[in-house]
């Protein structure tokens, strides 16, 4: 890893030279602080950064999680990254970006810790109850409905010594589950490394996030504007969309909303 220097913005900024395992994913750049890698990444595409650029941040000050929520955690605690990509999809096939993005993420976890991370619907990292990660897509879009740039944000909770209470029941971090300390930036490489693989392959994300997916059988409870849509996770759509049978030949297709898994199967 090479010395930090200050970049435009002030910020402490090291290039990574030994993460890199493709040649798609080789411009690493590592932050003291940014308010968010999704941020720095779409706004990098947009100057005319070209795609595999990869953004970690040791602290977010502003990251954000599904529908604005924010996303917290002590420096140096998680992974906290973002790749730039290039797309040629449309935005009817971004769920896709997701799907891999977060099969990625859980390879790299069992690689690394040797944790076995599922899969709860649309994007979080789970082991058993309890949330280890998390995938954020956000995309640059043009007038005319073409996808120019999408940022895959991913936050990993990787070392931790003890959540917040209100997290503590609900939290978990890759050092816990394994037992023993665990190295982001080799969790990290993996992630690049299996990510570059998922990319190549964009049309098998699909049937192997189903595989991997923890919600499919769950009776759940799905939290939305609308209302609420109780039932049994049955699918997933081409879309990424969720499909809840709700009664008998009664399929509630859920597209945006949070899901609470009522029982084990």
């Amino acid at each position: 890893m090479t010395p930090g220097r200050r970049n435009e913005a002030g910020l402490i900024l090291r290039v990574v030279a030994d993460v890199p395992t493709s040649e798609r994913f080789r411009d690493v750049r590592v932050f003291e602080t940014l308010d968010s890698t999704n941020r720095y990444v779409l706004d990098e595409a947009r100057a005319g950064a070209p795609e595999g650029l990869v953004a970690v941040a040791d602290h977010q000050t502003a990251g954000r999680a599904r529908r604005d929520r924010s996303w917290e955690s002590p420096p140096g605690a998680s992974l906290l990254v973002s790749v730039l990509l290039r797309p040629r999809v449309g935005v009817d096939r971004m769920q896709l970006l997701t799907m891999a993005s977060s099969l990625a993420m859980a390879e790299a976890v069992e690689d690394v810790a040797g944790v076995c991370a599922l899969l709860k619907w649309p994007n979080d990292l789970v082991v058993g109850p309890r949330k280890l990660g998390g995938v954020l897509a956000e995309a640059d879009v043009s007038s005319a409905g073409e996808v120019r740039a999408v940022a895959i944000g991913t936050g990993l909770n990787v070392m931790w010594t003890e959540f917040p209470p209100d997290l503590a029941d609900v939290a978990t971090a890759c050092n816990l589950e394994s037992g023993r300390a665990v190295d982001r930036f080799h969790v990290l490489r993996s992630y690049l490394s299996r990510l570059e693989t998922r990319y190549d392959a964009l049309d098998s994300a699909a049937n192997d996030y189903r595989a991997r997916l923890d919600t499919l059988g769950r009776q759940v409870r799905v939290e939305r504007a609308d209302g609420p849509v109780v039932g049994t996770a049955v699918d997933v759509g081409h879309a990424g969309e969720l499909l809840v049978e709700t009664g008998p030949g009664c399929i509630v297709e859920v597209v945006v909303g949070d899901v609470v898994h009522l029982r084990p199967i």
